[in-house]
């Protein structure tokens, strides 16, 4: 059973702060392991892909089959339901268009001196986007990062997959067609963060790597940052819901599930201000637990780190929520308007009785990479600009270059930094050596 915690007791703000603090992440350190890895692939390219995959995925590879030919992707996908293409079609459509909405405009101005002042936004030049391949089979994902890349303008997009015992999931190989994606690798775990990040042979390197993996893909990701960029490194999920006693229990508690059955490291917390009405959540979860495919699971997870907070008046939440900054939050209220307002950290906020989470994992349009384990105190989900890179312009005339110079030599020669100084002094015409 999950803990309750009531905001009234004396002892809520030692509980609450254990609950906020509570570390999820239950990943083996594999540190070293993955740095072996990324050092062989970077000495041995095509010949080290080839090896892990032999002994990770069991397969035997050559160079030329690394990567999942044209003719398998199509086969992929007209191996799939109609409905389900129909689906990944609608899915797209929506995700396209919101993230359509997200492109910047560029910055081009005069300021009073006669400064032209600006910015330029460019795509960078290619994406890579691991995918968890074995049990987990997550095409939605694979369009929730393709399709900000694209709309970005990202010529070059280049998919890893690991393919266990030759297996290629159909769902995912449809999306990613779907998308334009047309370089897909069948390799998988650290060992295809590396390629992706330094190349081989047969893979070209690209600029930036997202998607989620295990913790050796995690573990990747964070040792070949700077060398590309990365979109974060993911926590378990975890989702918030506020609701009061008017919803149906039975529909929180269906919420509360769908992030806890991700993983028994996800999180999943209800805050209301009924305790009969949290009685009644919790007993709802306790029952639709018995028929849920993946309901070992979500039981871990809701026993472990679950939780149900009672507050006095709701207006109690947004502290609350804040401190927890949640990547997901359902107000589940008739108007939830005051409480989003209200809210400064979260990563996805879902308004109103009939906005499950859920709808925003599949169709809604925003982006289902949201960031975890707080921190979406200081991050956001994936979207457009994570894909293309910002100049700053600066252009003087001989004028206003003059009315800047002055303030740029002082500052210039308080630091100590007189090449700097004569580089502006010389245009005035006048020496900055003392």
């Amino acid at each position: 059973m999950a803990r309750r915690l009531d905001s009234s007791a004396p002892s809520f703000a030692v509980e609450f702060r254990a609950l906020v603090d509570e570390r999820r992440a239950t990943a083996p350190d594999v540190a070293r392991d993955v740095s072996a890895i990324i050092a062989d692939v970077k000495t041995r390219g095509d010949r080290a892909l080839i090896d892990y995959t032999k002994r990770f995925d069991r397969m035997a590879l050559t160079a030329d089959r690394l990567r999942i030919s044209p003719d398998e992707i199509d086969a992929a996908s007209r191996s799939c339901p109609p409905k389900v293409i129909d689906a990944l079609k609608f899915a797209a459509a929506r995700i396209e268009a919101y993230h359509a909405h997200q492109r910047p405009e560029a910055l081009d101005y005069k300021d009073a001196l006669g400064v032209r002042l600006g910015a330029r936004w460019r795509p960078i030049a290619a994406a890579g986007l691991y995918v968890p391949g074995g049990t987990a089979s997550y095409p939605s994902s694979v369009l929730m990062n393709v399709l900000p890349a694209k709309v970005a303008g990202v010529e070059r997009i280049v998919m890893v997959v690991p393919t266990p015992d030759g297996a290629l999931e159909p769902a995912v190989l449809a999306a990613a067609k779907l998308a334009g994606v047309s370089e897909i690798y069948r390799i998988g775990g650290a060992q295809a963060v590396a390629a992706l990040a330094f190349g081989t042979a047969t893979i070209a390197p690209v600029d930036k790597i997202v998607g989620p993996g295990n913790a050796y893909v995690a573990e990747a990701k964070r040792q070949v940052y700077g060398v590309v960029g990365i979109d974060s490194i993911a926590g378990p999920s975890e989702i918030l819901v506020v609701s009061d006693a008017k919803s149906d229990p039975a529909w929180i508690a269906a919420d509360l599930l769908s992030q806890a059955e991700h993983d028994e490291a996800a999180q999943a917390i209800l805050i209301t201000d009924d305790a009969g009405f949290a009685s009644r959540v919790e007993a709802e979860v306790t029952a639709q637990l018995t028929n849920l495919p993946r309901g070992n699971i979500a039981a871990a997870s809701w026993a472990r780190f679950g939780a149900t907070i009672v507050v006095k008046r709701l207006d109690e939440a947004p502290a609350l929520i804040d401190a927890i900054a949640p990547e997901h939050l359902e107000l589940a209220l008739d108007d939830p308007a005051p409480l989003a307002h209200a809210v400064q950290h979260a990563g996805a906020i879902f308004l109103g009785r009939h906005t499950p989470e859920a709808i925003g994992d599949y169709v809604a349009g925003p982006n289902h990479v949201l960031p975890t384990s707080r921190s979406a105190r200081f991050s956001s989900g994936l979207g457009v600009l994570d894909f293309m890179t910002r100049s700053s312009i600066v252009a003087c005339d001989a004028s206003s270059f003059a009315a800047l110079a002055p303030a740029a030599i002082t500052l210039a020669e308080i630091e100590g930094l007189s090449g700097h100084a004569r580089a502006l002094s010389i245009r005035l015409g006048r020496s900055s050596d003392k």
